[in-house]
Parts: structure tokens; C-alpha cells; sequence
């Protein structure tokens, strides 16, 4: 018998016992599944069995590593019933592409063209599995046996991404005799995953699941035909490097290839920046544009290399910070922890702003403030602006694309661009790699430069970052002019060095630290590149220093 404590009382169990068992015991306390457990701060898997003393915990679909689990295991499932509808002869591959909102895109690629009704039936293959309560099981196999395994059902990239693999062994998950390897914890069988749905969507399978927030609701899938296009393209500019996977990115480090390969991603990415600015002077009239996008997007990189570019056409732009007209910090609404909440759009001072930006517009010298962070107040220091007929203002903050910040101005004034790190290299092709990631790794380096921060204090402020943008930036990016996906397929290689030391810091016991582990775990995959390469302009130097910008 084995002593558990669970929730301050011990109990007593036989070794051996699943974890899943003892989680049902519990279950009616709980408002949402539970999908792993804590053992002794260790996260386990519910078909994992108990063989020691050990304090117990249960972890739901409503956190963020339960929900994570409950998105693997449907992705599983709708791989299998891919393969089982279509027929595995006939599908050449099935690659989980990126997230847009709660849908989960998913490209077939096959002698005949996706139907609906091949939709229908996959997702009517899905409920079956569900309903069917299938086991999941988790086998460990060497490293040559994993590979043979994955060569043998044609899963090429998971091939080729194990040729780097350090760790001897690898965990592969079993379905009803369908084989697959997932980065990270799954649920223990097919009923788990009670809420999903499957629509064709463009040329693919959009699968639908609850958020995190509410875990047993699937939200009205609206489309954002913007933010597909920018993904669509960079999964086209990865197809034309032949970079898809981190199994490519690896080959293309051992083959020496990288510096070319950087060059040419930052020509591709200048190019673009090249276009937008174009357009702006096309359009003729334009004396505002607003660039907007969630943290660590690289916006102010972005907003000076486009300056650059506006400069080619002989316009005369002036980038300024939003966050400038932050009102004083005895000012700044706080959120429900009694925090400052420099988030929400009443931290910014919306009358001065649109005041100073009236005012120049109808060609009077204004005097723009700067924020001055440490002392928490608006300073003026002598920046006296006046707008000629060439003058553009380039305006960056995370509130920019919100119709309210602009309100006084004429809409023929304004060119509104949104920019994310949309990443759509994937691990493999059905381990996609979410855009939070690569932006909190981004987030990590910098703020351990630039501010001191440890990568504890960010993880820690990641979730209300988060929540801040689903509430004020997300909505808004449907409406913008232009959208500007900031991402390098080389970059996580770049960061990789910089981040492993910051994450390493965290200890066991801190609450950050599964969220540290996983990003340590994810970056084993991939093969570090020094920086000396990485050209000073790039928008990488905003987070890993060495810009030539003042970033």
C-alpha cells in the first residue's frame, strides 16, 4: 500500500492503482475534468500508475497544461481519423498547420481534392472514437526503434526530427494500432474529449475546440480571412526555403547552410516591409499609421525599419510611442489582484492624444510628451513636431488598431498595420509550435536584458500579458490595412542560448516551473546557432540585443 496525501488528508492506496482511478474519486469536487495530476510537484500523466508515498494534486482542462493535453489528444484523434476515412495509401500527408482563435487548421495533401463531405465523415469518424472510450497508450522505444516505427507508417519528419535527438529513448502513443509521437502530456483515452467539431475551412479541416477558459463550450468560429492569409503565406515562405519542420531547420544548420538561409529570410521579410510602405504612399493621403500587435511582436523594429522604407519615396517619418501618453501612474487603473493594469486602454490618455494628434494634422507645432517609466510620470523635453506635406507619423502601441484611440481623426488619414510572430515552423506535422511560444521566449530574453527581469517574474505575468490581449488587441486585427507576420524560421535556433540559462534558474518548488520545463523540453529540439550572424536591423536584435535601432 502506498500513502498519499491528497488535499491534506492521507490515504492509502495499493501500488499499482492509475492515477485515472483515483482522480475519479475525486471528480464530482471539481467544476471541469481532470485531465493530469501532481505528484510531489511532478506533473503525471492519469494512465500513470502510483508505486510510492507521494503527495497528490489534480490539475483540470481549465489550466493551462490540462487544456494543452485535452488539444493533443483531439489532435490525435482527428490524425487517425484522417488516415481511417481517407485511407493511409491515399494520404500523403496530414500536417496540423497553425490555430486561428480556437480552430486548429489542418492541411490534407492527396491525389483528390478535400470534399465536405470527406470533412463530414472524418469528423463523424472522430465522435466514434470518442464515443468508444479508446485507451491511449504511451510505449517507451529506443531511438533506432522509434525512428523504424515512424519510417514505416511514412511520418518522414518524425524521422528526421529524431536524428537529433539526444535522449536515447522516445515516448510513442498508441491509438486502436495508429502510432504518433506528441510533445507533451495526452489524456489517457478518446472519451475525454467530449467537445469538438470539424468544418472545411478553405482547402483544409478546421478543428474546433473549447478554450481554456470555458472548457466545455465551443465558441461561433469566425473567420479571419486576414490573419489565414498571413499564416498561409508563411507556411508558403517555409516551403520555399525548405524549411517546414525543426527537422529541417536542423539539416539545413548541420549542412552549413544557415548564414545564406538568414539572409534570405530577412531579404523576404524586407521585401514585405518594402510593400506595406508602398501602399501607404499609394494610398496618398496618409498622415497616421498605426501599427498595433500583441507583446513581443517586434513592433518597434518594425516601426523603424518601415520608416527606413518610407524614406526611399521621400516621405519624412517620425516614430512615436503610444505608451508616451501613458496618464500617471497614480492614474493607471488596476485589475482584480489590486495590480496596475498598463494594459487596458483607459492607461492611456486618450483625450491629449488625439488633442496633440488634431492639432498637428491641422498643421500646428506640438510639443509630444515622453513617459518617463521610472518615476512613473509624462515629461516634455523639448520634441516639437509640426507636419509638412511629407511628414508621417509612424504610431506603435499595443492599442492602435482600436477605432476609440484614433476616434477625432479622419479615417482617409490612417493606415492601420497588425504585426505578430505568427510562427509557422512546426516540430513536426502534427506538433505545431503555438505563436505564444516563440513570443514568450522572445519576451523572456528581453526582459532579462533590458530590464533585469527574471524568466520566473515573466512567466508570471505571461497569463494577465495574455489576457490583455485577447481583450484589447485580438478583436481589432481583422480591421487593419496591412498584416505583418514578424516571425524567422531561424529564430528559436537564435534564442535557444539565451533562454536555457533564464529557465534553468527556476526551481521545483517555484509555480512557474512546469511552464519553464516545457519551454526547456521544447527547445531540446531544436539545434542552437550562434548570433554573430544575425544581421543588426533584424528584428531577432530587438530581443537578443545588438540593434542598430534604439530598441
Amino acid at each position: 500500500m502506498a500513502k498519499i496525501i491528497i488535499e491534506g488528508v492521507e490515504r492509502e492506496y495499493p501500488e499499482g492503482i492509475s492515477y485515472e482511478a483515483i482522480a475519479n474519486e475525486y471528480q464530482a469536487q471539481y467544476g471541469n475534468m481532470i485531465a493530469l495530476v501532481l505528484e510531489n510537484y511532478k506533473i503525471r500523466e492519469l494512465i500513470k500508475t502510483v508505486n510510492k508515498d507521494c503527495r497528490l494534486s489534480f490539475l483540470t482542462l481549465k489550466d493551462n497544461i490540462g487544456h494543452k493535453a485535452y488539444v493533443r489528444t483531439a489532435t490525435m484523434m482527428l490524425i487517425k481519423a484522417v488516415y481511417d476515412v481517407l485511407g493511409s495509401e491515399n494520404v500523403e500527408k496530414a500536417k496540423v498547420e497553425f490555430a486561428i482563435g480556437q480552430g486548429y487548421y489542418c492541411e490534407v495533401k492527396m491525389q483528390q481534392k478535400l470534399t465536405g463531405d470527406m470533412v463530414g465523415r472524418i469528423g463523424e469518424r472522430m465522435r466514434t472514437l470518442a464515443q468508444m472510450n479508446l485507451p491511449i497508450t504511451k510505449k517507451s522505444y529506443s531511438l533506432d526503434d522509434a525512428r523504424a516505427i515512424f519510417k514505416k507508417y511514412k511520418m518522414l519528419d518524425k524521422e528526421k526530427l529524431f536524428r537529433y535527438r539526444r535522449s536515447s529513448f522516445v515516448n510513442v502513443y498508441c491509438l486502436d494500432g495508429f502510432y504518433d509521437y506528441y510533445y507533451g502530456y495526452m489524456l489517457p483515452s478518446t472519451g475525454y474529449v467530449k467537445y469538438f467539431d470539424l468544418t472545411h475551412y478553405e482547402d483544409g479541416i478546421l478543428l474546433l475546440l473549447p478554450g481554456m477558459g470555458e472548457p466545455d463550450k465551443i465558441d461561433y468560429f469566425e473567420p479571419r480571412e486576414k490573419l489565414f492569409g498571413a499564416l498561409k503565406t508563411s507556411s508558403l515562405w517555409g516551403e520555399m526555403v525548405g524549411i517546414d519542420t525543426v527537422g529541417d531547420l536542423n539539416e539545413a544548420i548541420c549542412g552549413g547552410g544557415m548564414n545564406d538561409m538568414i539572409l534570405v529570410q530577412e531579404a523576404l521579410l524586407e521585401r514585405r516591409i518594402g510593400e506595406i510602405a508602398k501602399n501607404i504612399v499609394d494610398r496618398g493621403n496618409v498622415k497616421f499609421v498605426l501599427i498595433a500587435g500583441p507583446s513581443s511582436s517586434g513592433k518597434t523594429t518594425f516601426s523603424h525599419r518601415l520608416s527606413i522604407q518610407l524614406r526611399t519615396y521621400g516621405k519624412k517619418p517620425h516614430p512615436i510611442a503610444l505608451d508616451d501618453y501613458f496618464v500617471d501612474r497614480e492614474k493607471t487603473p488596476r485589475d482584480e489582484n489590486g495590480d496596475y493594469n498598463f494594459e487596458c486602454l483607459e492607461a492611456i490618455d486618450l483625450e491629449l492624444f488625439n488633442s496633440d494628434m488634431t492639432r498637428l494634422l491641422n498643421g500646428e507645432a506640438v510639443e509630444l510628451p515622453s513617459f518617463n517609466f521610472k518615476s512613473g510620470k509624462r515629461e516634455y523635453r523639448g520634441n516639437v513636431k509640426r507636419l509638412g506635406d511629407e511628414d508621417i507619423l509612424v504610431i506603435e502601441g499595443i492599442h492602435g488598431l482600436n477605432p476609440k484611440t484614433t476616434q477625432a481623426l479622419p479615417d482617409e488619414s490612417k493606415f492601420k498595420i497588425y504585426i505578430s510572430a505568427l510562427t509557422s515552423l512546426n516540430i513536426d506535422e502534427h506538433n505545431r509550435i503555438p505563436t505564444t511560444d516563440g513570443r514568450l521566449l522572445r519576451r523572456i530574453v528581453r526582459d532579462a536584458r533590458t530590464r533585469g527581469a527574471s524568466a520566473k517574474r515573466t512567466i508570471n505575468m505571461w497569463p494577465s500579458v495574455r489576457r490583455g490581449e485577447e481583450m484589447y488587441i485580438f478583436p481589432f486585427q481583422e480591421g487593419a490595412d496591412e498584416m505583418f507576420n514578424s516571425v524567422m524560421i531561424y529564430e528559436l535556433s537564435v534564442l535557444k542560448q539565451y533562454a536555457e540559462p533564464l529557465l534553468f534558474e527556476i526551481g521545483q518548488q517555484e509555480p512557474e516551473y512546469h511552464e519553464a520545463k516545457r519551454l526547456l523540453k521544447f527547445l531540446e529540439y531544436f539545434l542552437g546557432i550562434d548570433s554573430g550572424n544575425v544581421p543588426s536591423n533584424s528584428i531577432c536584435r530587438e530581443f537578443i540585443g545588438g540593434s542598430c535601432f534604439p530598441v
